[in-house]
Parts: structure tokens; C-alpha cells; sequence
């Protein structure tokens, strides 16, 4: 298995790059996973046919507002593709019409016309694995939510890393059918559904799955740091303004507003962890003492009836005169019916009483 001083020994004096890998030396080498989905809106000023002229430098005329998007001479694409779900019509194979007609499909003015899912393409495969592993992503999505996916994979910039392989895939927020684009594929747009979810963790197996079958070891990983155990602040995307300026070595102080605002949040993230550890101490011990209280309130509660009961030798004088005096009452009434009794068993039916 390949390590972090492995590499370095075996590809030279040429450092790794701290966005490339997530390891320290000796430790088993982990590429850095990317997978996001973006939304292309008209509310923003976008277009689909603009986005699909772009990623996949061409040139793409919109029959709705009768602009010419013209990017056939950008250069950086090594791939680009239609895939399209099961009974797609013909017309749904070129480009142009595709993505004119999936604007077609939109009518109000804040619609979404298209969504992208954005990857990293490990740089250890070849041009032709990396395409095939972009376009098997592509398949699986059309496949799942039957709407038409354009695949553009893009070669790294001039002068940034030479291991930025990345791809672009283009999607019609609507499901293509053989009659045309009808329902939304909504399913994509509600966190609860879980379907981004589901295609970041299908994207790292699959990943991984290529570089298996290469005989390489290094893998990529779709959870979150914490949750796969790493202590180190998330990187923060700076965008393609800042990079630009950082390439040319122009000092900005932008950037070194944005280095110290990191390091800033960074700070401020410990903070919280720190504070938040606390707080959770505090809130074991109150449960531990709950526990024991409620354990130990039946305990406590013929403790109390216990101490509140006087004892018999605690009586005040008063109570036992009072005692005393209520004994003596009732031997006074037993007495008085003894007599009474006695007298009834000595008397004469017929004359006076005999006593007497």
C-alpha cells in the first residue's frame, strides 16, 4: 500500500500537493473527493444554453432571446457527450436543439433550466479511464431520472495543478420522454429525498472501484471530516477570480483578508468545539444526578414520612394527659355497664328488686 514518503520517493523531488492529498508521512494516501451539484437559473441571469456552449466549447445559438453563444475556440475540453435516458427522440441528439428546447420547456422567469454535477477525476487514470468513468456517472443519472445528461471532461488550466482533471455534467431538470421534456426531476431539488446524498456516495464507490481495478490503493471519501475522524479545518473554495490572481503573483489584499479570515474562522470553529466539549460534561454530570435522585426518591420519601412521625416517647405532657384521661373514660363506661348487666340478672320478675 502506498504511503506519503512512498510517493515522494517514487515521483521525485516534486512535493504533493496540500489540495490533492489529505495525509500526513506514513500515513496510507487519500485523494481529495469532489462532488457537488449546482443549479443553473434564470433568476441569476443564466441560461442552459449558455452553460452547454461554455462546458463544452461550442457554439449554440438560443432561439429564445436570439443570442449567439460562441465558445468554439476555448480550449480544455478532452471529452464532451450527449447521454440520453431510454426512448429519447432523435432531435434530443444534437446539442443545440436540446438545450433550446429544454428552455423552450421553461416559461416563468425564475425557472431553473439546468443542473450540473461537478467532479474530480483522480489524476493516476488514464485520459480514456478517467472519460469512461465521467460518462458511467452520467449513464447511472439519465438511467435514474430519465432526463438528458451532457458530459464535458476538462483538461487542468494553464499553470495551476496538472492533476485538475475535472468534469462538467450538464442536466435538463425535466425528464426527457419520447414526446418531449415533461415532469421536473424535483426529486434532486429536496434535501429530505436524499438522492444528492445517494449520488456523492455512489460517485466515491465508483471512483474507488476504477482505482481497485488499477491495482492502485489510494481511494477517495464522501463523508465529512469529522465524520471520518480527521481533526483539521475544511478548505474553503476561493473561486476562479481569486485563483487567477494567486497564479499571477499579483499581490492582493484581498487575499490576505480571506487567509486571515480563514484563520479567523478557524479559530472561532476550536472555540465552539471547546465550548460545546464543556457543555456536554456539565449536561452528564446533571444526568447523572437525576438518575440518582429519581433512583432514590422512594428512599427518600419514607425517609421524610419517617422524620415527620413523632416517636410514642415523644409525646408532650398535654398529649398524655389527654391519652390518660380518655383511658380512664372508657374504664368508667366499662364499669358503669357491669353494673347495669349485674343489676338485670339480680331482679324480681314479679316483685320489687331484690337489692333493694
Amino acid at each position: 500500500m502506498q504511503t506519503a514518503d512512498g510517493l515522494r520517493a517514487a515521483g521525485g523531488s516534486r512535493p504533493l500537493h496540500p489540495r490533492k492529498w489529505l495525509c500526513a508521512p506514513g500515513e496510507v494516501i487519500v485523494a481529495i473527493y469532489h462532488l457537488s451539484v449546482k443549479c443553473m437559473s434564470r433568476s441569476r441571469g443564466q441560461s442552459a444554453t449558455a452553460a452547454a456552449a461554455y462546458r463544452s466549447a461550442m457554439r449554440i445559438h438560443d432561439e429564445r432571446t436570439g443570442e449567439l453563444h460562441d465558445y468554439s475556440r476555448k480550449g480544455g475540453v478532452a471529452h464532451r457527450e450527449l447521454v440520453l435516458p431510454a426512448g429519447a427522440p432523435d432531435w434530443a441528439r444534437q446539442r443545440e436543439q436540446l438545450w433550446n428546447a429544454a428552455e423552450r420547456a421553461e416559461t416563468r422567469r425564475n425557472s431553473t433550466v439546468a443542473r450540473e454535477f461537478e467532479i474530480a477525476l483522480p489524476s493516476e487514470l488514464s485520459g480514456a479511464e478517467r472519460t469512461r468513468l465521467a460518462v458511467d456517472l452520467a449513464r447511472g443519472i439519465a438511467a435514474r431520472h430519465a432526463c438528458a445528461v451532457d458530459v464535458s471532461v476538462h483538461r487542468p488550466g494553464r499553470g495551476g495543478d496538472t492533476r485538475n482533471h475535472h468534469a462538467h455534467l450538464l442536466c435538463t431538470t425535466r425528464r426527457l420522454t419520447p414526446e418531449g421534456f415533461r415532469d421536473k426531476t424535483r426529486e434532486l431539488d429536496d434535501a429530505r429525498s436524499g438522492e444528492v446524498a445517494y449520488w456523492r456516495e455512489r460517485w466515491a464507490a465508483l471512483t474507488n472501484e476504477r482505482l481497485r481495478d488499477r491495482g492502485l490503493s489510494i481511494r477517495v471519501d464522501h463523508r465529512t471530516l469529522e465524520a471520518q475522524g480527521i481533526e483539521r479545518t475544511p478548505t474553503v473554495h476561493q473561486g476562479p477570480m481569486l485563483t487567477a490572481i494567486a497564479r499571477r503573483g499579483i499581490p492582493a489584499r484581498v487575499l490576505r483578508r480571506v487567509a486571515e479570515e480563514r484563520a479567523l474562522e478557524g479559530q472561532l470553529r476550536l472555540e465552539r468545539a471547546a465550548e460545546i466539549g464543556r457543555l456536554q460534561r456539565e449536561q452528564a454530570v446533571v444526568r447523572e444526578s437525576i438518575l440518582v435522585l429519581s433512583t432514590d426518591i422512594g428512599a427518600a420519601r419514607r425517609e421524610r414520612d419517617k422524620s415527620l412521625a413523632p416517636e410514642p416517647d415523644q409525646r408532650t405532657d398535654l398529649e398524655k394527659w389527654r391519652d390518660e384521661a380518655r383511658a380512664r373514660r372508657e374504664q368508667a363506661r366499662e364499669k358503669s355497664a357491669d353494673r347495669d348487666r349485674t343489676r338485670d340478672r339480680t331482679k324480681d320478675r314479679d316483685g320489687p328488686d331484690r337489692e333493694r
